[in-house]
């Protein structure tokens, strides 16, 4: 019951991974979770050969208007806070406020490069060694930390193992090509709030990234940057 909150998830796009945020959130607000098309539950279209961006936040959009929920907060983690960009850009609408945590903008930060070589050998290993389930098990390892991964939910882990080949074969290369230009984002008119890990402040951190691809888009929107613990 309250005002809705949508959550919009990352890499693996599945609902469940804000099951118990949903759980500490529901007596105060009404919370909507999902799997993101072709992810875990939702099924997968047929002919459907390619997740740009646009086609996702239609659908985040389409979820809110066909359960009366519009307008509603938003928060989007790592590709979910890029998906929440394109919906505050083209559906400001069906918001009334957005939270984009840690959006994965490589191209913006001081070296791109790193983070693609990176990404790609983690990728290229998980492939080489056990298809799309071990490259998304290497991948959850390195972004999240072997503790998180470990303490996953079983249940939670195999569908996020099983979204591997929907991730790397058809999200992953629309997520690191999307890019709003500052104009674009000067002219998004619904309150936002940026977030990011404050231990990925430090230069030296390994997804320090991050948080320069957080400030960019707190710039950009001419919005806080809120440092979050961890």
């Amino acid at each position: 019951a309250g005002p809705p909150v949508l959550f919009i998830s990352g890499a693996t796009g599945d609902a469940g991974h804000w099951t118990e945020v949903a759980d500490d959130l529901a007596g105060e607000f009404t919370v909507l979770t999902y799997d993101r098309r072709a992810n875990s539950r939702s099924p997968r279209p047929e002919g459907w050969t390619a997740a740009p961006i646009d086609e996702q936040a239609d659908d985040a959009a389409a979820l809110l208007r066909a359960l009366d929920l519009a307008p509603a907060v938003a928060y989007g983690n790592s590709q979910g806070a890029i998906i929440l960009t394109d919906l505050a850009l083209r559906h400001p609408t069906v918001l009334r406020g957005a939270i984009f945590h840690e959006p994965p903008y490589a191209a913006v930060t001081t070296a791109p490069e790193e983070v693609g070589a990176t990404l790609q050998r983690v990728v290229g290993e998980g492939m080489a060694t056990g298809g799309p389930p071990k490259a998304t098990e290497l991948f959850l390892r390195m972004v999240a930390g072997d503790e998180t991964y470990e303490s996953l939910d079983p249940e939670l882990r195999n569908r996020l193992l099983g979204n591997g080949e929907v991730l790397f074969g058809m999200e992953l290369e629309a997520v690191m090509a999307y890019r709003p230009t500052p104009e674009q984002l000067a002219e998004v008119k619904v309150p936002c709030v940026v977030a990011s890990g404050v231990d990925n402040r430090d230069p030296a951190a390994t997804h320090h990234w991050f948080y320069e691809a957080s400030q960019w888009l707190a710039n950009g929107l001419g919005a806080p940057l809120v440092e979050t613990p961890g």
